[in-house]
């Protein structure tokens, strides 16, 4: 009985002590988009669900997992629904394979090009873009960028 029961259980690989689970950094890339996209600071998140910031950096960084009520919470005050966080996850990331693939590159590849639309410049230059109150001028802008880019592109 006990050999049938062994076999039923699975031994589930995990990644090594100190890399961060592809998923976790996902979810704390989102809550970082998200927070900075409203202009809030991580003190101002951490304060608002009883944290320092430097917890806030430790869950955007995926550092920490957050747990399923702290989620939660960061989904009221960020104003999103739950499922948000796990949005555009890479196909990649839905299975266990995947996540260890991933889990290991990372810790190989410590010079990773980080993600242009986390970066603040990015982030900062939506919300500026957004507080043009005229659309025909931010149409216009949004032109000129596009232009500006393909001119770029071709040099």
């Amino acid at each position: 009985m006990k050999r049938a029961k062994s076999a039923r259980r699975q031994k589930f690989e995990r990644l090594p002590p100190g890399v961060a689970n592809p998923v976790d950094i996902h979810v704390g890339a989102r809550v970082r988009l998200r927070r900075t996209l409203l202009g809030m600071s991580q003190e101002k998140l951490g304060d608002s669900v009883g944290l320092t910031f430097q917890q806030i950096q430790k869950y955007e960084r995926g550092a920490n997992r957050i747990g399923a009520s702290r989620i939660y919470e960061f989904s009221r005050i960020l104003d999103v629904p739950v499922s948000y966080f796990f949005e555009d996850m890479p196909d990649v990331l839905k299975s266990r394979e995947g996540r260890m693939r991933v889990g290991l590159q990372d810790q190989e590849q410590k010079d990773l090009e980080p993600d242009p639309m986390a970066k603040r410049e990015t982030l900062e230059l939506v919300r500026a873009y957004y507080k043009i109150t005229s659309s025909r001028v931010r149409k216009r802008l949004f032109e000129l960028t596009k232009s500006l880019a393909g001119m770029a592109g071709s040099d």
